[in-house]
């Protein structure tokens, strides 16, 4: 079934639930290396997703209420976010598709407040997995 090609600008919507994590989620951009361009924007070729970085996102995890800082990526595609077909340098184009998987990754975990002295405790999950979708700005370009 044809889909829209994902262009240099489109975005990474990442969901907020991330297992028991609650992530304040902010979008991604896709760079496309690929050729041609649609809009004068490159398409995006698979390996582009994987330049999506998104740092300094909190987040919580009941208990740990206290919230700590991490960073959102794309962990996968699904199959039906890459074209069967259409190909550029060699790799297949990317399409705006249903859902990926995506990685939150914790750099400053979230802690559980205690009674002093005793310290704050941390969260000791350091990655949570969620989800999230591309919104895309080609309405003209489809692949299959």
């Amino acid at each position: 079934m044809l889909d829209f090609i994902l262009i240099s600008g489109d975005r990474a919507i990442f969901n907020p639930i991330f297992g028991k994590a609650i992530v304040v989620v902010r979008p991604g951009f896709l760079t496309g290396t690929g050729i041609p361009t649609v809009n004068k924007k490159n398409i995006c070729i698979d390996g582009d997703e994987k330049k999506v970085i998104v740092p300094g996102c909190s987040y919580t995890s009941p208990p740990f209420v206290i919230p700590g800082m991490g960073i959102l990526s794309i962990q996968s595609l699904a199959a039906n976010q890459k074209s069967k077909k259409v190909k550029s340098k060699g790799k297949v184009v990317l399409l705006k598709g249903n859902t990926f998987k995506a990685k939150f990754q914790v750099m400053v975990p979230a802690t559980q407040p205690t009674i002093p002295p005793i310290p704050p405790e941390p969260d000791t999950t350091l990655q949570y997995s969620g989800t999230g979708t591309f919104m895309t700005t080609n309405f003209r370009a489809k692949a299959t």
